[in-house]
């Protein structure tokens, strides 16, 4: 049998902690050999660019995208980030990924030999892997079209400032930025933002569509006399009233990009921005465990084959490990560094575990997970969950018994009007089960974020918007943070708004908030 030339060669890729863009490319390019030819994965095209620690930073504060827009809040922040790793209390990502066509991978020119060589398959290759190929990115993102779409967005909200002046641009900036987290469809199957033709389309919405705007103050439901007010044709109307709104909408952001009637067409359009690239990240956001696990456990295969080959020296090998076994530390849950379930440490070890399953299965294994034991396919199993699984769906498939016991885990039910805690579940059959329920609902987005929708205007009355939060578990919103981003909702819809908590399982309300109408 003839081997690879890799491992006829048995020649150092580099050899020392230097690096130059020579040994960077011969890196990438026996990376690429391994990644595409033996592990099966799937990328975009590469872009690797060498940063300072200084432009690190500055993507820290811009949310780690290259072409982001000018804002007070990233300058706040980057001062923050700057302070903190100039007097050694934090430290900077050795990589920053951007999910894009071609994805682009920032690495430290801070960093060794042996760390850029580790960055570059967890990066270029392993976070690439799954950008590409997960169906929420698939489904919600347009890695060919954000790059040039954050161009437009920067150009055009500078214009806007020069047009408009920058303490205006700032207010509805600030507003949207508040609604952030609303302004993302999270259920509902909506065709992929196409962000090239978002540009394309840009001049055409700075008119905007007059017609919407009428529909909305036409439709006003007349006022009728008290007697009258319940009646069955009244209700036939408000129905019609909420059917042509579209409510109950999730989508905090583009409600009011489409039926805000006092907002100008610029500011429609700084909303359509901030609505688009919070949309870009939701995927991300829901992603982590499974994304980190993988760029990690690709990272480590990867390291692992090149110095099997003499790719790599021990040093380079043992240096890349070295930072590895940091990255995935989990500190128990008496250490003053335990700050919950390390991602990295969780996704690494759960793909480790499944390609155990699927070579070396134990019996318990063949019981809990009976069409993947022994299939001897494991970076087939493992791309196939890469491509088809959130967090919630992965953990709730495939934590296995032997991970909740390695990591010690057991359920605590924790009731208000309990005086003490009870541990519910345990390492028994059923208490498996529910161990594993309990950590999958914990990276739910859904029940990690408020569950707020509109779900009703006035518009026979004073127009207020009235919204409603679905609570959970009893837990409310905390008052000062929901005033004050209610206030930033009433900046960009200009009437009253009422926010009812109400439980999610009975509808009863259990909180009102109210903000009265801008004058």
């Amino acid at each position: 049998m003839k081997a690879p030339p890799a491992i006829l060669e048995r020649t150092a890729l580099f050899d020392g902690a230097e690096w130059d863009f020579e040994k960077i490319r011969r890196v990438h390019d026996a990376i690429q050999e391994i990644a595409i030819n033996e592990l099966g994965l799937d990328i975009y095209p590469n872009q690797i660019e060498v940063i300072t620690s200084e432009q690190m930073l500055d993507a820290y504060a811009s949310v780690g995208l290259p072409l982001m827009y000018r804002h007070w809040s990233f300058g706040k922040r980057f001062a923050r980030e700057e302070a903190l790793y100039r007097h050694g209390l934090q430290g900077l990502a050795y990589e920053i990924v951007i999910n894009s066509s071609p994805c682009i991978s920032y690495i430290m020119e801070e960093n060794s030999m042996a760390m850029q060589t580790l960055v570059i398959a967890h990066a270029a290759f392993g976070h690439n892997h799954f950008f590409k190929n997960n169906y929420l990115f698939r489904q919600w993102t347009d890695a060919d079209g954000i790059l040039d779409y954050l161009t437009f967005a920067r150009d055009f909200i500078h214009r806007s400032e020069e047009a408009h002046g920058i303490p205006a641009v700032e207010r509805v900036l600030d507003a949207a930025h508040a609604l952030m987290n609303h302004g993302v469809h999270r259920y509902a199957r909506r065709p992929k933002a196409n962000l090239a033709e978002e540009r394309r389309r840009a001049e055409d919405r700075r008119l905007h569509d007059e017609r919407t705007y009428d529909d909305l103050w036409e439709h006003v439901v007349p006022k009728r006399d008290a007697k009258d007010a319940d009646t069955v044709e009244t209700e036939k109307e408000h129905a019609e009233i909420r059917r042509k709104l579209g409510l109950p909408e999730e989508n905090l952001l583009y409600f009011l990009e489409k039926r805000a009637g006092r907002l100008q067409n610029w500011q429609r359009e700084l909303i359509r921005i901030v609505r688009n690239i919070s949309q870009y990240f939701y995927p991300q956001k829901q992603t982590r465990l499974m994304n980190e696990g993988c760029a990690t456990f690709v990272h480590y295969e990867i390291m692992s084959r090149l110095h099997e080959r003499g790719l790599i020296n021990d040093g380079a090998f043992l240096y890349a490990m070295h930072s590895h076994t940091n990255v995935i530390f989990q500190p128990e849950y008496d250490d003053r560094r335990y700050n919950g379930i390390n991602p990295y440490a969780l996704g690494f070890a759960m793909m480790q575990d499944i390609k155990r399953i699927c070579i070396d299965p134990t019996a318990e294994d063949r019981e809990w997970f009976p069409v993947i034991a022994g299939n001897g396919e494991p970076w087939g199993t493992l791309r196939d969950a890469w491509a088809h699984y959130r967090d919630e769906s992965f953990v709730l498939q495939f934590l296995s018994p032997k991970l909740m016991r390695q990591f010690r885990l057991f359920k605590v039910l924790d009731e208000a009007a309990q005086d003490a805690l009870v541990v519910a579940a345990i390492h028994d059959e059923r208490g498996y089960r529910e161990i594993r329920s309990a950590l999958a609902r914990h990276y739910d987005l859904a029940r990690q974020e408020p569950d707020i929708q509109i779900v009703n205007v006035d518009l026979a009355g004073d127009r207020r918007l009235l919204l409603r939060h679905a609570v959970h578990d009893g837990v409310l919103l905390e008052e000062a943070s929901c005033n004050a981003v209610l206030e930033h909702l009433s900046t960009l819809w200009h009437y009253g708004i009422v926010l009812e908590e109400a439980e999610a399982a009975t509808d009863k309300v259990l909180k009102t908030h109210e903000v009265p109408a801008r004058t």
